[in-house]
């Protein structure tokens, strides 16, 4: 497994390896965490994320009431033995995210488009409720 090196405060002439599970997966679920963007329009919210490496096929994107969740997995093209690595940041296998929406959507109107591995998902707003006076009875 690869290991990150972080210099020790007691020990500073010696490196102490370190997990990168402990930075950037959850332990629990064996995940990566994948990074986005939001920001809305008029009439919708956009999600953008980078997702270089994975396919359109590996790419999983849920709306669930006010949740949307995009998962998927980068595979290696090639095999490559872990001693042969001189750096290795890129992160490989399952990712995931899931974000709590600010407004509510239009589950059925929601697109994603993978363009140069550049994820775009557009959520439209849902469309307000008027407000409805109430009459009260005695």
């Amino acid at each position: 497994m690869l290991k990150l090196f972080k210099k020790s405060v007691s020990e500073p002439e010696e490196m102490k390896a370190i997990e990168p599970a402990s930075w950037f997966v959850d332990n629990d679920e064996d995940e990566g965490h994948l990074a986005i963007d939001v920001y809305q329009t008029p009439d919708s919210l956009v999600v953008k994320s980078t997702i270089a490496g994975a396919k359109p096929e590996n790419i999983e994107v849920l709306v669930t009431g006010d949740m949307l969740t995009i998962k998927g997995e980068r595979q290696m093209q090639e095999e490559v033995d872990y001693n042969d690595y001189l750096y290795r940041e890129c992160y490989w296998g399952k990712f995931s995210r899931t974000v709590v929406l600010p407004v509510a959507v239009e589950e059925k109107g929601v697109a994603a488009k993978l363009d140069n591995g550049i994820l775009t998902v557009v959520l439209p707003k849902a469309k307000r409720e008027q407000e409805v006076k109430i009459k009260v009875k005695e």
